[in-house]
């Protein structure tokens, strides 16, 4: 098990030899640098991100052998991280599930999470974020991105189906955009939602294209042009079927929100 007093230890030497001189300041550095890093053979796992990022590492699952991911997953455990993993694939997924029996998989989101394991999290002031899908194919990506929000520590809310092709159903809807810190807007074919969300809401909004779409949509470039050209001020835009992107950023901005509501002592 790996102990985070051992390293804090280690430091105390490290700073210990350099005041003796038997430490060069380079080699110093170079040990200071190394803390917070886990060499688990293939992988580098990042530990001290909590302290400079705010949020835990994400483990992104594509490409990684299940042995890699089983190894992640116990350190990160071991530390009382919370574990977010995107893109498993249901074969992986029903492996590391009979390994870790607290983890819950989404199978449309593609995400494994394992939560309740840090007690900072808990103690931090919970944001608001709304996530927006224009049609029913846009939801996969949608629930990377409201898998993502949420492990972050948002209260997140889910509006779906309410696309340009029928713009009444976006407003019957509003009351559940214009309370939130931030609003993730998941879109397809031309991409047209994240603007007219804009146009709406006192908040960020962050566009999130996806690859749906006939030809000329181009696997996504097209909502993805379209949203990087939008009018309304408050909408940036991340990559194509990107939803842990969306969620990340959105979950970040929440936070912060909620941190600044709380040192100002605001209600809202």
């Amino acid at each position: 098990m790996h102990n985070p007093e051992s390293e804090e230890l280690k430091v105390r030497q490290w700073i210990d030899l350099y005041l003796k001189g038997e430490l060069s300041l380079p080699q110093f550095l170079q040990s200071i640098r190394q803390v917070g890093i886990i060499d688990l053979d293939e992988v580098q796992l990042d530990v001290d991100r909590p302290r400079r990022c705010g949020f835990p590492e994400v483990i992104y699952g594509e490409g990684k052998s299940l042995e890699s991911l089983e190894r992640i997953l116990r350190t990160m455990i071991e530390r009382r991280i919370d574990v977010l993993a995107t893109r498993i694939s249901p074969e992986k997924a029903s492996v590391l599930l009979e390994k870790f029996p607290a983890a819950r998989y989404n199978a449309v989101g593609r995400t494994l999470r394992i939560s309740g394991l840090s007690t900072q999290a808990h103690l931090e002031p919970r944001g608001k974020v709304t996530i927006v899908t224009a049609g029913t194919t846009d939801q996969p990506v949608a629930e990377e991105a409201r898998e993502t929000a949420e492990w972050t520590g948002a209260e997140v809310r889910m509006v779906q189906d309410v696309g340009v092709a029928g713009p009444h159903r976006l407003l019957a809807n509003l009351h559940l955009l214009e309370d939130a810190d931030a609003v993730v807007v998941v879109a397809g074919m031309e991409g047209a939602l994240p603007s007219v969300v804009g146009g709406y809401v006192a908040c960020p909004v962050i566009g999130v294209p996806t690859s749906v779409g006939y030809g000329a949509s181009f696997g996504g470039v097209a909502a993805l042009l379209s949203m990087l050209n939008s009018c309304a001020a408050n909408v940036t835009v991340v990559n194509i079927d990107a939803g842990f992107k969306g969620g990340y950023i959105a979950g970040l901005i929440a936070r912060n929100a909620a941190k600044a509501r709380a040192e100002s002592g605001s209600t809202r």
